[in-house]
Formats: C-alpha cells, sequence, structure tokens
C-alpha cells in the first residue's frame, strides 16, 4: 500500500472510546495514513524537531539502537546494484501457518458490543483486502449466533482476501467447545474454501491480558441474559439495566494443554492450530508446552491488551507486561505472536527483534474502523507499515525476521535479551 492514497470512506468517529489508549493518533492515521507518520505538513520549514521525552510501559520507553556498521545492508546492495532504501524492506511473512504481507494479524473482539454488527464487519472486509490473518472471539456463538456473528464474519473476509494470502483462525472457550464452534466451522461449506486452501485455524483460548485468570465478561440486558441463562453464570450487580454474564477461564496443567492440543490436530487435521495465553507468570513453560506439542502458533496477550469488559482493578494490578514475557520467554521455539497496545511502527518493531513474528492489532483496529467503516484500518495499516520500512532499514535490515534482540535498548538498562558474550565483565 506504499503510496497508495485510498479514497474518502463514510466516517462514524465516536461509537468506540478507548480508555487508557491513544485513540486520538489512531484516528489521525485511520484518517491520514501514512501522511500522519511524518509531522504536520503545516509544520514544514516553519518548526524543528527534537526527541520527546519516553512515557508509557517498558517497550515503549525502550530505543531501536541502529549501528554503525551495516554487513546486511552491503549484502542487499550487492544482489541489488545499487544503494538500498528504505522501500526495499520486505514485510512478507508467514504467521502460524498463513501467508501474510504485513506482520500483522486482526486480534479477536469477542463477543461484547463493539465487537459485533458493522464495525465487525468493515474490519473484517478490510483485513481480507489487507490479506492480513484475522481471529474470530470466542463466546461469540453461544451469545449471538453462529450465522449471524460468527459466518457473516467469514464469508466478508473470504469475499475480500487475494488468493494465497491470511486466514481466518476461530477461538473457541469452555461454552464455545460445549456449543461445537469448531466442529461447526470445519464442516460448513462456507468455510470450504479457507479449509481447501490451509487458511483456517483453530486457536484454544487459554486466556488474555486484560483479565489474566477470568473468563470472557460482559453486561446483557434482561432478554439477552434469560436467552443465555444456563450456559454462562450470571450475576447480579446492582445495575436496573444489566447483568453480569461471565464464562468459564477453563482449567489447565501442562498435561491437560498438550492433550487439547492433540485433540485439536487429530480432530481437524486440515486447520491450524493456535494457542494464546495470558500474561502469566509462568507464560515461557506454557509456550513451551504449545510448541512442543505442535501449535503452528502461540500468542501471547499482555497485560496491555485490551477487552470490552473487565473489573478495573484487574486492568492495572493483574498480570505481567508485554515486555516482561517477551523476557521470559527469550528466544522462541515456534512463531511467537504479540498482542497489547499495537498500533505504531516501533512498538512492532521492538517486538519482532525480540522474537515476535508478528503483532495482532485490537483496539487499534476497532478505533481505525470507527473512524472510517470503508477504509480506516487500511489507512492506519499503511502508516504501521511505512514505519516498519523505515525502522528496519534504519537498523541495516531489510527483512522482520533479521531483526534480533540487540537492536533494542531499554533506556538506563541492559538490553531485554543481551548475548552472553556482550555481558560486561567484573
Amino acid at each position: 500500500m506504499a503510496g497508495q492514497r485510498l479514497p474518502e470512506g463514510p466516517r462514524a468517529g465516536g461509537a468506540v472510546r478507548a480508555a487508557g489508549f491513544p485513540e486520538a493518533a489512531v484516528r489521525d492515521r485511520a484518517a491520514r495514513g501514512a501522511a500522519a507518520v511524518f509531522p504536520a505538513e503545516s509544520a514544514y520549514g516553519n518548526e524543528v524537531f527534537g526527541a520527546a521525552a519516553a512515557d508509557g510501559d517498558e517497550l515503549d520507553r525502550a530505543r531501536l539502537v541502529p549501528p554503525v556498521f551495516v554487513p546486511l545492508r552491503l549484502e542487499k546492495l550487492i544482489e541489488l546494484g545499487r544503494e538500498p532504501l528504505f522501500t526495499d524492506v520486505d514485510l512478507a511473512t508467514v504467521i502460524g501457518g498463513f501467508a501474510s504481507p504485513l506482520p500483522l494479524l486482526l486480534s479477536a473482539f469477542g463477543s461484547t458490543r463493539l465487537g459485533g454488527g458493522d464495525l465487525a464487519m468493515a474490519a473484517s472486509r478490510q483485513a481480507g483486502r489487507l490479506g492480513i490473518p484475522m481471529v474470530l472471539g470466542e463466546n461469540v456463538v453461544p451469545v449471538n449466533g453462529y450465522a449471524n456473528a460468527l459466518l457473516i464474519r467469514v464469508r466478508a473476509y473470504a469475499g475480500e482476501v487475494p488468493d494465497g494470502l491470511g486466514g481466518v483462525v476461530v477461538q473457541q472457550s469452555t461454552e464455545d467447545a460445549d456449543a461445537e464452534v469448531w466442529n461447526l466451522v470445519y464442516s460448513d461449506p462456507s468455510a470450504s474454501p479457507l479449509l481447501d486452501g490451509g487458511r483456517l485455524g483453530f486457536e484454544l483460548k487459554v486466556g488474555q491480558g486484560a483479565k489474566p485468570g477470568l473468563g470472557g465478561m460482559t453486561l446483557l440486558d434482561a432478554a439477552a441474559a434469560a436467552r443465555v441463562d444456563g450456559q454462562y453464570a450470571l450475576t447480579d450487580i446492582g445495575s436496573a439495566e444489566h447483568t453480569l454474564r461471565s464464562g468459564s477461564p477453563g482449567t489447565f496443567t501442562g498435561e491437560i494443554l498438550r492433550q487439547q492440543i492433540r485433540l485439536m490436530r487429530n480432530n481437524f487435521p486440515r486447520a491450524r492450530v493456535w494457542v494464546k495465553l495470558p500474561p502469566g507468570r509462568d507464560v515461557a513453560e506454557a509456550a513451551r508446552v504449545a510448541w512442543a506439542a505442535g501449535a503452528d502458533a502461540v500468542t501471547v496477550d499482555g497485560a496491555e491488551g485490551g477487552t470490552g469488559w473487565a473489573p478495573t482493578a484487574f486492568l492495572g494490578h493483574v498480570g505481567l507486561p508485554l515486555a516482561e514475557c517477551l523476557r521470559r520467554i527469550g528466544p522462541p521455539e515456534g512463531c511467537l505472536l504479540a498482542g497489547g497496545r499495537m498500533w505504531e511502527g516501533t512498538r512492532v518493531v521492538k517486538a519482532l527483534a525480540l522474537g515476535v513474528r508478528a503483532a495482532a492489532l485490537g483496539r487499534a483496529a476497532l478505533v481505525a474502523v470507527d473512524e472510517d467503516r470503508s477504509h480506516g484500518l487500511e489507512r492506519l495499516v499503511a502508516a504501521l507499515a511505512l514505519e516498519a520500512r523505515l525502522l528496519i532499514s534504519a537498523l541495516g535490515k531489510y527483512r522482520p525476521d533479521a531483526l534480533a534482540a540487540d537492536d533494542v535498548w531499554p533506556a538506563g538498562q541492559l538490553p531485554l535479551q543481551l548475548p552472553v558474550e556482550a555481558v560486561p565483565t567484573a
């Protein structure tokens, strides 16, 4: 999409609010695309610029540090027969078994109000046009029905995605398993083109970043609560309008996770197998168990990950930050995906350098689509892709998989994964 100017589309701009998130910056990118990577054009020739104070979490505060000597740039020069530019960076990759033009995927929205309806449909269509994988969230079918909430998004995505790119990954929770969601999708003729093309996957959801240790939660009115009574736990929280609906977090040990993955591979041999982990203290062990059992991808949702509804105590006090999850996992043994406040190129490139294969866009995608139903996500991704190419090129590299931990320096600290030979001696 480099250099491509998308036509203006219908804007909504107001249905979604993203607490604790740079909503205004995301909306600007959804409206202006790649132009938003640079200062406002009106400032050109009238203003000079310098570094701003670092803010945010550890991953935000870390810096990307280019080397002086760039042997990979020399290799690229010889290959091209000219000096390489940032436009020569190839962002194409394979994400959990799916070919993608970018190291990005559309994260799951689940059954929350914001994750349904026209927002979700618009996001599905745009993700399809981009050719990036899309994850469909858990609890959608038991709450909103298979055809009305899940199947229409599969069709919307499949109708736009280019041949050979992308894929659809369907999450399943305990309640989804009771509804036999994976069986429904695997046997549905509408999903056959994706399945036949190797572009269908299933994701076992072990947890999420915003409320690790808890299942899915949402608020229901009286009619909706009556409809799912018996499927979910319903709790009176003293509201005159809503009842709290809670899903089960599921029960896992290392052996249970291994057996679940083996069951998925045996029952759905033509589908890719993904596992989504919460930011738990033993996240490294869980990731190793999943890869050893044959998972095609493991997604780690940092404590910065978003949600439609969660107890406020969890948002600031429960779970490991994404940077700590990546530090504990270390060099991954398989395809590692990461979510948690991913919305611009610097954070994504830092994560890629720390072993992540692709970044999951969740809140950023919803806000972008809310800003422009037709092209908001595409413009946001165009800005992110331009930044990623600029940053990777500045590091003297031309593919995401060439990035390494020594490209990242947390201010005032040793690198997150310092090579043994580089550790200073006394």
